[in-house]
Formats: C-alpha cells, structure tokens, sequence
C-alpha cells in the first residue's frame, strides 16, 4: 500500500504542477513584455518586477512540489500566487452588465478552476508530499536518527 501512496502522490504532484510550469516557461518567460503590458493594463503595479516573481514563484513552487523539497513552502508559494492571480484577472463579478455571456462563463471557469487549485496548496500545506518526497526521506533519516540516539 505504501508503493502505491507513493506512486500516486507523486503522480498527482507533476499533473497538478504541469499547469504552473507550463504557464512560466510556455507562456510568462517568452512572451514576457506582452504579459507585462497586459499587467499594467490591468491596474498592476511595477507589472515587470512583479511579472518576475510571479516567474520565480511558479518555478519555485512547482519544483519544490514535484520532487517534494520543502513542498509546504512551494505550496504556500503557488497559493500566493493564485490568490494574486485569481484576484486580479478572474473577479467575473465585477465585469460590466454588457459583458458578453461567453465571457462572463469563461472567467467564472477560470475562477473555480484557481479556487480548486487553492485547494489543493491548502491540502499540500496540510499534508506535505506524500511518501515519496525528499521531505518524507528526510523525515525518516531523522527519526532513525533519534531512535540510534535512543538506544
């Protein structure tokens, strides 16, 4: 049972992650200007600095999350970054009376889908990686340590 805990945990991380590693390396980093532009169209500001954090923080968090190194701490990092993200770009309820219905149905799906993805950063943030993380190994070698110490 434990192999498999593993093995799915594991699994579940580099699904989960792939959108926030894509979104920096496919779409953040090479159309970076354009994405900055579209930032300060939206009222952000210092769009370029803050861009990059937003960068650092995908790359980050879904590294530490996908070979489960300090995965709470990339957790948290992606959590921030949804909260900005979702807070920013995917407030449907403010869109304006005439806003065209497929547009308000798009942003309404975008907002659920981060607000589910916040979720799983809470469960991370509850949970850690699972079995099969640096930080599971980690855990263990220390308790071998302290049982050694005990003897």
């Amino acid at each position: 049972m434990h192999v498999i805990q593993g093995l799915l945990s594991l699994v579940a991380r580099l699904m989960i992650t792939a959108i926030f590693l894509s979104s920096a390396v496919m779409n953040k980093i090479p159309q970076f200007n354009a994405v900055a532009e579209m930032m300060a169209g939206k009222g952000i500001p210092q769009p370029k600095i803050l861009l990059a954090g937003a960068i650092a923080f995908l790359i980050l968090g879904s590294l530490s999350l996908i070979l489960g190194f300090r995965a709470r701490l990339g957790a948290f990092l992606l959590l921030v970054f949804l909260v900005a993200a979702t807070s920013y770009f995917h407030v449907f309820w403010k869109l304006p009376a005439d806003t065209p219905p497929d547009v308000l149905r798009d942003e309404q799906i975008a907002f659920m889908k981060n607000l589910a993805l916040m979720g799983t950063m809470v469960f991370f943030l509850a949970n850690g990686a699972g079995p099969w993380s640096i930080d599971a190994a980690r855990s263990a070698a220390a308790d071998s340590d302290s049982s050694d110490e005990d003897a």
